[in-house]
């Protein structure tokens, strides 16, 4: 048997594993079946690390790995404070992106939000993509993982389910790309909405909120050195960006229930 843990942040749900992974891809994609499955965006598998404190591994609902994931990474830490695996509230993380950092918010003796230091976001210039005959114009953002992000004016309108998988294939992006509507509430304060490379539509993305502030910074939308709201499908989350384009992002982690699986 197979015991797993359902988290979210902002609704961007995984079910999370201590221990190596055996055939993660196929696992992903049966368990994250929202009919046949327990439901998730994909499966996160935590493991020791000979580099930092703990290693994450993340796979998406179709089985493609992923390189690193903003609310999946806050999980990390509540799964490990929460269940015992460590005491520390000051954690370093083994992502495919490289080595992250998170301090841990503890309430009753549970982890409750954590901020995580994004390392640097990598902001491109702007792209004009030819996509069924139309063009689209959009920003390349990597914050470890890539990014292209679109501003639009009103989100109600906004063309996520229809361009949002063929940015994910365009052949700009050789190997797929997360594609990040957003709109400029006011100052310091965004909505976003995000097809995500693998899983399609989320409840959140925290890569993907930091690679659009990035974008909004980069064109003068919001500020440096001050917190910016962005309000997700499920919640919001704040995101700075200092004067060097490091990132901190600070959000909350919830424990769904536990659960397991047979292996066959």
């Amino acid at each position: 048997m197979l015991r797993f843990t359902k988290m979210h942040g902002l609704g961007n749900d995984y079910l999370y594993v201590y221990g190596e992974p055996q055939n993660p891809e196929a696992l992903s994609v049966r368990l994250s079946d929202r009919h046949f499955g327990a439901g998730s965006d994909g499966m996160i598998w935590i493991s020791p690390s000979e580099v930092a404190d703990f290693k994450m591994r993340i796979f998406n609902a179709d089985g493609s790995e992923a390189k690193m994931c903003g609310n999946g990474i806050r999980c990390v830490g509540k799964y490990l404070f929460d269940k015992g695996y460590t005491d520390k509230t000051h954690l370093t993380i083994e992502t495919l992106s490289g080595i992250r950092t998170l301090t841990l918010q503890v309430e009753g003796g549970k982890a409750v939000r954590a901020t995580v230091d994004m390392g640097k976001a990598e902001v491109g210039e702007e792209m004009r993509l030819s996509v069924d005959g139309e063009e689209a114009v959009c920003t390349p953002v990597s914050v470890g993982n890539p990014h292209a992000v679109l501003f639009v004016e009103d989100m109600e309108q906004a063309p996520l389910t229809t361009l949002g998988p063929k940015i994910e294939r365009h052949p700009a992006f050789p190997g797929g790309v997360n594609v990040e509507f957003v709109q400029v509430l006011g100052e310091n304060h965004l909505r976003m909405r995000v097809w995500e490379r693998g899983s399609g539509v989320t409840m959140a993305c925290g890569t993907g909120t930091c690679a659009s502030v990035a974008a909004a910074v980069g064109k003068g939308f919001c500020a440096r050195g001050v917190p910016v709201s962005v309000e997700l499908d499920g919640g919001t989350l704040v995101i700075e960006i200092d004067e060097n384009n490091a990132v901190t992002m600070t959000g909350p982690a919830e424990t769904v229930y536990e659960g397991e699986t047979e292996l066959c």
